[in-house]
């Protein structure tokens, strides 16, 4: 059932303009940013910015980041940035701190959200970790938290605290830190371990418990995190779809399974091909090998009609879903996968423009108001940010609706 008026609000905006009421006046009221999230993966910003820091950087190098960057910047407002911590910190106490921060400040000047994955996960773990007894593990792996989390507050304010945990006690394809944690904690109690954490070090951030698993298996871990007391402030669902397209029926399946809960839910990491179909045989899509050429024209208009399906249904049907995110912006990303949003030479696949019309378009509020004699106007549209402007295009003021 369409609830897309759900995602729209009508307000009462008094325009003033150096502290007078702007009266009897016809203005152009313009939206500027979506309360929605609607996001994709954000590596780019971090390469951008490493080459950005080199002592002798490269200016092509980083005119050709800067146009991907920029063809980010103009659809998505939500950007995930990577920090796996056996990459953001292979070497012990030499963290990439500076990268990451420069980047989130960028994607944060061009008022986007961001969001820090993950905080804890058994894999792309530390390898130095292994030679520490679990005691010590665990307070590494809070100093880690308390340093990013502490650190990074005010420009990332929401963190995947842990990822994957269904499977981590089983995790045997190899040793690593944090099944260890998990086997002697216990499933609850790594995850209340950590977002405690969490929520000591910024108590007003956003907090998500994210997985793959979307069987009654992670249901019920949720149902066993809440009755502890975890404070799961949001549910993230893996997607990764290169098996095939869910379709409706199991995408309803498993939101009935998760909006039970009454907690928002973001679909945090969300792929759809624009190659062949990884065979179903394959138990580990790790273990699938994509070559750089799979993408086909057909297969981009399938990846185009899937994905824009799927985001309608989430957007316009389902209110507890507030962010969506594509997880890889340009193909061969993850896996080598053609899974992006554009193509590996930098041009825009069907999937790109078609996300552009959607948000920008057809669910964007843009239009004129007129004010009463005391500079009152009401005015209804998509939950969000606008600029209200003269018919001119001076801007007057800034408003949430």
């Amino acid at each position: 059932m369409n609830k897309i008026e759900e995602r729209k609000s009508t307000a009462v905006i008094n325009v003033t303009k150096d502290g007078k009421p702007v009266a009897n006046t016809e203005l152009r009221l313009r939206q500027t940013n979506h309360e929605f999230l609607f996001g994709c993966g954000a590596f780019d910003f971090v390469g951008k910015a490493k080459l950005e820091a080199d002592e002798n950087p490269n200016p092509a190098a980083i005119a050709k980041y800067k146009e991907i960057t920029d063809k980010w910047l103009k659809v998505f407002n939500y950007g995930t940035l990577p920090f796996y911590w056996g990459q953001f910190e292979h070497e012990e106490g030499r963290p990439l701190t500076d990268n990451r921060m420069a980047a989130a400040k960028y994607l944060k000047a061009h008022d986007k959200e961001v969001k820090g994955h993950p905080l804890c996960w058994h894999t792309a773990c530390c390898d130095w970790l292994l030679k520490y007894d679990n005691k010590t593990i665990l307070e590494k792996q809070l100093g880690r938290i308390q340093r990013e989390v502490e650190g990074f507050k005010g420009v990332i304010d929401k963190w995947d605290v842990i990822n994957e945990v269904v499977i981590m006690p089983v995790f045997d394809r190899y040793d690593n830190a944090i099944t260890r944690l998990c086997k002697e904690l216990g499933q609850v109690g790594i995850v209340k371990t950590m977002f405690d954490q969490c929520v000591k070090y910024n108590p007003e951030g956003t907090f998500l418990i994210n997985d793959f698993n979307m069987s009654e298996k992670y249901a019920e871990l949720i149902e066993r995190c809440l009755d502890a007391g975890v404070r799961i402030d949001t549910i993230g669902l893996q997607s990764h779809q290169h098996q095939g397209y869910w379709g409706r029926e199991k995408l309803e399946e498993v939101l009935a399974r998760f909006e039970k809960f009454g907690i928002p839910i973001h679909f945090t990491e969300n792929t759809l091909v624009s190659g062949p179909l990884i065979p179903p045989h394959i138990v580990d899509l790790n273990d699938w090998h994509y070559n750089d050429d799979d993408s086909k024209p057909e297969f981009e208009e399938r990846q185009k009609d899937q994905m824009t399906e799927m985001i309608r249904i989430l957007f316009e049907e389902h209110p507890l879903v507030t962010a969506h995110t594509s997880w890889d912006f340009m193909d061969g990303m993850w896996l080598n996968a053609p899974s992006g949003v554009m193509r590996r030479d930098g041009s825009e696949k069907p999937l790109y423009t078609a996300l552009d019309n959607m948000i920008n378009k057809e669910w964007h509020t843009e239009e004129n108001i007129k004010t009463d004699e005391n500079g009152n106007v009401t005015v209804k549209g998509f939950k969000g940010k606008y600029v209200i402007e003269t018919l001119n295009g001076e801007k007057i003021m800034d408003v949430k609706i």
